[in-house]
């Protein structure tokens, strides 16, 4: 019988993730291992039993097969968290394609040592009586410091150690005297880092009838060990975050825990308070901005069971609960659940297989659901749930108008806001109701170009034209690259080169001069790079304290400000003709959205959509707000063109440093898959490879290839083998391969 191998991870860290030992798999261990187990094994020269884990298998040894040695023994008790973030990389490497390594470096969280936080108080040691006469000592011997602060404890029973230093002056010598005196203790308590404000618990909101019985189903389905995906489909302001809070609160009662997942860092703030109203300080946020200790910190208080609720985006997926109940994916059509980087993997299917793994349920919520989300959920695959109205009783839908800007032109508007625009701001500013603008770009400017000879600014590593911003720079919005603007052109030197296309700086100014009285804030990429800016900027608007908000989606995304009773969408077309088969749902849900940030109150909303294709299918559907009509044209045209969720594609994306290795390197693979087009996988289609359409970015050339077929699973054995041939073929090695099911985004 051939022998098997295992890789094991002797620390679940990060940083020793990229170390694994190998060791035998004894033949009575060979039908009941499997990646994630807890083994026991002998280590070091002393072979001490350690435990560890199992990361993957192999037929062959990586190194001299008489030094292996065998594992002792497979812990097959209830499966540790670590096992199980472990089986969650081995399928995230298997489905999307990439090394166990990257996928173990995305699920694992990484343990850093961090000191705790320390809070240190001052108290007295003796009674106030005798304080009182230790203080009549202090002034005879004009011992000012002690006299301040005994003088102070007196009066209060204890004192921060920040508050006796800084503020009362007393030094860390007069404090150990007093201290060595018997005077005054100094206490040490370990503090959690907080990254929410702790607030206090509030009475839940009264549900509609539609509400409760989504609710009742849920809690039947939980209690009677069901657990399935559920598809959210509720129109903008339904009240699908009180079916949220109501379905954790039942998890939460069972003693499980859950995972909340928010599209932008930005609805943190807002999504937080909302749950902290419900369950106080159980909850808590885990994102990319907070620092090494809070995020240290909150994976303690996890382990010590201090918290049920995680709010975050993609990334708070992977923390470490181990009594797991539900998955919420708030938005769940959003592009930012699909990974940039490898492993790309969906947090969506990734949160259904994570659920699946433990027997928790999931629930998928959206205004606006995603056409592969929509179609499992007509084929049965997962439970819809639909909310046609609003939940505020006696709010309705906004009135939306389209306004053609090729009309606008012909009556000699040249302004980036239409007339009916203007006239609209003007009426709710002077009613004290406040204005959202919506731009799917930031900056000042689209592009920068010469009108003489037609010469564009490039940035020089990406194929790609720079962004003018209004303070003087133009960058590059892929690799940050940055140069002053130029006040003649580089090509002929002409003094007509200037700026074209709009951004949300140009808005900014743009509408301030029509408006000099506004107050208006504005939210892009590049107003929000600090920490809390997100937080800092939507409390400004829901304090009113700003008439316009101007910004990119992330203003349009899930929040609710019930004063907002007007959204003027600048430039509906934007993403509707980018060079990706999803660009009319993209442009559909972005307008939707939109959309639905006018009337959530008791105000009526308006909503101005201005566009240069006033009768493209998607911009007529997100006027009337109709889903089912934009859903039907765009499921045909999917089948038509065998593009997802009818059928499945992987993309093929090869990089390398010079154009002609890119070019051989993916030649080769397109051969290589052409030739493994057996009788059966005839139904496979093979598309490039070519160019990708920013062909150089980040001072590297870019070549793709796309494959085509209706079953995913076929994708992924053609996935394994073109890994097989890349690992064969050491001229392949020289170019970096990386694979993408069902992209969400052009290349």
């Amino acid at each position: 019988m051939q022998k098997i191998y295992a890789d094991i991870i002797i620390d679940i860290s990060h940083e020793a993730i990229d170390r694994a030992f190998q060791y035998e798999v004894p033949d009575f261990w060979r039908e009941k291992i499997e990646i994630g187990m807890e083994v026991s094994i002998p280590f070091g020269r002393g072979n001490t039993i350690r435990k560890g884990y199992v990361v993957d298998f192999h037929d062959t040894p990586n190194y001299d097969k008489d030094k292996i040695k065998q594992i002792v023994a497979v812990n097959d008790d209830e499966p540790a968290i670590e096992s199980e973030l472990i089986g969650l990389a081995a399928y995230i490497k298997e489905a999307y394609g990439s090394t166990m390594i990257q996928a173990l470096k995305t699920v694992m969280p990484v343990k850093q040592k961090i000191k705790r936080m320390v809070k240190r108080f001052v108290q007295l040691n003796i009674t106030k009586e005798e304080a009182r006469q230790n203080l009549f000592i202090y002034q005879k011997k004009n011992a000012k410091a002690k006299c301040r602060l005994i003088s102070e404890l007196i009066d209060t029973k204890e004192l921060s150690f920040h508050l006796v230093m800084d503020k009362l002056n007393v030094s860390s010598s007069t404090l150990k005297a007093l201290e060595a005196e018997g005077v005054i203790r100094i206490l040490s308590q370990e503090m959690y880092r907080n990254p929410v404000e702790v607030r206090s618990l509030k009475a839940s909101v009264l549900l509609n009838e539609k509400q409760k019985e989504l609710i009742a189903e849920f809690k039947e389905d939980y209690e009677q060990g069901r657990f399935p995906t559920y598809l959210l489909h509720g129109v903008t302001g339904s009240g699908k975050t009180e079916i949220y809070i109501e379905c954790i609160e039942h998890v939460v009662k069972m003693g499980k825990q859950a995972i909340m997942l928010i599209p932008e860092i930005a609805l943190t703030y807002q999504t937080v308070k909302r749950f902290q109203n419900r369950f106080g300080d159980r909850v808590t946020i885990m994102n990319s901005k907070l620092s090494k200790g809070e995020r240290y910190d909150q994976f303690l208080r996890m382990k010590e069971g201090k918290i049920d609720i995680v709010v975050g985006p993609r990334s708070a997926l992977f923390v470490p609960f181990s009594d797991l109940g539900l998955v919420i994916i708030d938005e769940e059509h959003e592009s930012s659940y699909k990974s940039d980087y490898p492993p790309k993997y969906h947090a969506r299917e990734v949160g259904i297989h994570r659920a699946y793994q433990v027997g928790a349920s999931v629930i998928l919520g959206s205004a606006t659901p995603s056409v592969e989300s929509y179609y499992q959920a007509k084929e049965g695959k997962y439970r819809l749930w639909e909310l046609a109205e609003r939940g505020v009783p006696d709010a309705v839908l906004p009135d939306v108008e389209i306004i053609d800007l090729k009309q606008e032109l012909k009556q000699g508007n040249r302004s980036m806001f239409s007339y009916r625009l203007q006239e609209l701001i003007a009426d709710r500013l002077s009613k004290g109701e406040q204005i959202m603008l919506f731009i799917n770009r930031r900056g000042f400017a689209g592009f920068m170009s010469c009108r003489s000879c037609g010469h564009v600014m490039k940035c020089s590593h990406c194929d790609v034209s720079l962004t003018l911003h209004n303070n003087g720079k133009l960058i590059c919005h892929y690799c940050g690259y940055e140069e002053n603007k130029p006040t003649t052109c580089p090509s002929c030197s002409s003094k007509f080169i200037a700026g074209f296309g709009v951004g949300t700086q140009k808005i900014e100014d743009g509408i301030g001069a029509l408006f000099p009285k506004a107050k208006i804030l504005r939210m892009d990429m590049d107003t929000t790079k600090k920490k809390h800016s997100h937080e800092e900027i939507l409390s400004k608007f829901a304090n009113q304290e700003a008439d316009i908000l101007v910004g990119t989606q992330m203003i349009v995304k899930g929040h609710d400000f019930s004063n907002v009773t007007l959204v003027g969408i600048i430039a509906a077309d934007t993403t509707l003709f980018d060079n990706d088969y999803r660009s009319a749902e993209r442009t559909f849900d972005l307008l939707t959205q939109a959309a639905g940030r006018a009337g959530r109150g008791n105000l009526r909303g308006d909503v101005i959509i201005q566009t240069y294709a006033p009768e493209h299918y998607c911009i007529e559907a997100a006027a009337a707000q109709d889903y089912h009509a934009f859903y039907e044209k765009e499921i045909a045209f999917r089948s038509l063109l065998k593009y997802p969720p009818i059928y499945h594609m992987l993309v093929v994306f090869i990089t390398a440093e010079e154009y002609e290795i890119a070019k051989n390197v993916s030649v080769q693979i397109g051969n290589y898959v052409k030739e493994q087009l057996s009788e059966e996988k005839k139904k496979i289609s093979v598309i490039g490879p070519t160019d990708a359409t920013f062909g150089k970015l980040n001072d590297l050339y870019r070549r793709v290839l796309y494959i085509k077929h209706e079953e995913y699973q076929v994708l992924i054995q053609m996935k394994n083998q073109i890994e097989g041939f890349l690992e064969q073929e050491e001229s392949l090695k020289k170019a970096v391969v990386v694979f993408d099911f069902n992209p969400m985004s052009g290349y």
